[in-house]
């Protein structure tokens, strides 16, 4: 699989759409039109499918063993579909990351791992590679469990893509060297690449095993040892697949996860004197407070992967009907809870209306229910907090004067469940266009040339993503290049090769994840100069 777009998944239209009815909504120019919205009380409740596994490891993991909190304490971890319990979860907090920081210090300064072969490293971690894809069926189960999203969508997309970017990590594990420098005078200078030390690694819920591979793959490669903080409200993966991570030889200390809450088990870590390097992937406003923690205490480097209000372009000469189905897919993967979702679709006004009826159409058409049922495109949002900020930021797109196209409120009666939500008539001052809402909602916005697109798409205090759908390529050249975000999707979107680069400008973090330029994330550049006597070359 070289390379994997999250979005095919989503490609598909379904025939059968939820149940609707007909009320008046505001045209631009003021008079009322029928606006087709889910009927949300006509939905048949069913009784929601028994996930395929059970819950085996609730523990913490520290040196390589499964240890209860320090202080006995645990955390209920729910099932969005209904609200109810899954499992008690141990609930790290300050004492439970200082013993984990100690195994992976211990591990670092005194174990095997940097010290063995980069070639032995890069063995341990393919074949963790192997039994994570032999456990696929197990981890994608607990991913749709614990977080909502649909099952094929983890089962057939987000764990093959971890298990590629692990084996991707890998082939990197012997290929990490430094540099011979010639210098002005007699001395020999080389670089030395070093690993950093204790990686501290927090991620967040929406992607928990996809992230956990961003952060662990490189940090490994590299010879680092890590401590992992899982979110509170999707604990149960990461555990899982460091277990199989210990079954293929990886040495005690050397991967420690912590589950707990951000104020007490995120901050310790992300404070902590101990560790070398720090990484954080989730809000903004969260990464602030990261980055605060780290420099009050040892200036440990960061690497922040923050949020977004990603555009999406649709050109003049575009396909409607392509264009539609790849903003639907950009914004609602995922049920919106997605870092880079295009969630302000721009469109040219030359195609907009068209636009709006064909996106409103889509969305209506999305097929929402029980995660683990076959062909379900959408699930429920992750939490209740979720939820209701989801239907808070609804309510104010309404209140601003967007046209509520379609959707707009809760699926259902049981359950954190969404209907997707169409706007038209989005004004760039309306907090739906400004704010990350996190959420299956979709704001249109209409544009009337290129440098009026670049001017607006790039007044966000936001820059990680942005998408672009035009068959014109000095177009396309144009807005790629003007566009003030760390990736550029042309004429597709949610494409995550393992070696493709990801991470934002201006307020959507810094540094990058995947590919070569995360290694720069765990290593230590080291300059060695030795004289030389009586050289015969210089």
């Amino acid at each position: 699989m070289a390379s994997k777009k999250i979005s095919t998944l989503l490609s598909r239209s379904f025939s059968s759409a939820a149940p609707c009815f007909f009320s008046r909504g505001r045209s631009v120019a003021g008079q009322s039109r029928l606006i087709c919205r889910y009927n949300s009380t006509s939905v048949a409740v069913e009784e929601p499918i028994t996930p395929p596994v059970s819950v085996k490891h609730t523990q913490l993991l520290i040196n390589g063993q499964f240890v209860d909190a320090a202080s006995g304490k645990t955390f209920p971890t729910l099932d969005p579909r209904t609200g109810e319990v899954i499992a008690h979860v141990a609930e790290g907090d300050v004492e439970d990351v200082n013993r984990a920081v100690s195994a992976a210090r211990k591990a670092f300064d005194e174990g095997p791992w940097p010290r063995m072969t980069a070639y032995e490293r890069s063995k341990i971690i393919l074949r963790f590679a192997d039994l994570l894809e032999q456990h696929t069926d197990e981890i994608a189960a607990l991913e749709t469990w614990d977080n909502g999203k649909p099952y094929e969508q983890a089962a057939k997309t987000e764990i093959p893509m971890t298990v590629r970017l692990f084996r991707y990590y890998a082939g990197w594990a012997d290929k990490i060297h430094g540099l011979t420098v010639p210098a002005d005078g007699p001395y020999h200078v080389q670089t030395l690449h070093e690993p950093i030390g204790v990686a501290g690694q927090i991620i967040p819920w929406n992607f928990p095993m996809l992230m956990f591979s961003w952060k662990v793959g490189p940090a490994l490669a590299c010879g680092n040892t890590v401590v992992i903080k899982t979110a509170e409200q999707t604990p149960l993966s990461a555990v899982y697949a460091a277990k199989l991570f210990h079954e293929a030889g990886l040495p005690d200390g050397v991967l420690n996860v912590v589950s707990g809450f951000g104020p007490t088990a995120g901050a310790a870590l992300a404070s902590h004197m101990e560790v070398d390097k720090l990484a954080f992937t989730g809000s903004t406003d969260t990464g602030k407070i990261v980055l605060e923690l780290a420099s009050k205490s040892n200036l440990k480097p960061v690497t922040l992967e923050l949020g977004g209000k990603s555009a999406f372009i649709v050109c003049e000469d575009a396909d409607v009907d392509q264009a539609v189905e790849l903003s639907h897919s950009a914004v609602f993967f995922n049920q919106g809870q997605c870092c880079c979702a295009g969630s302000r679709t721009f469109v040219h006004e030359h195609v907009y209306n068209e636009f709006v009826e064909k996106a409103r159409a889509r969305a209506m058409n999305r097929s929402v229910g029980d995660p683990f049922k076959v062909g379900i495109e959408q699930g429920p949002q992750v939490d209740s907090d979720q939820f209701e900020k989801i239907l808070r930021c609804i309510r104010s797109g309404v209140e601003s004067g967007a046209i509520l196209e379609t959707g707009g409120d809760r699926f259902g009666s049981n359950g954190y469940y969404i209907q997707p939500t169409v706007f038209s008539n989005v004004q760039d001052d309306m907090s739906i266009a400004r704010e990350e809402i996190f959420g299956p909602v979709q704001s249109i916005l209409k544009f009337k040339d290129l440098d009026e697109v670049i001017k607006r798409a790039n007044n966000s205090r936001y820059g990680l993503a942005a998408g672009i759908f035009t068959h014109n390529l000095d177009t396309a050249n144009t807005l790629s290049r003007a566009l003030k975000v760390g990736t550029v999707w042309i004429n597709c979107y949610d494409v995550f090769d393992a070696a493709v680069p990801f991470g934002g400008y201006k307020m959507s973090g810094n540094g990058r994840e995947k590919g070569i330029y995360s290694l720069n994330n765990y290593l230590q550049v080291k300059a060695v100069v030795t004289a030389l006597k009586n050289p015969s070359w210089l």
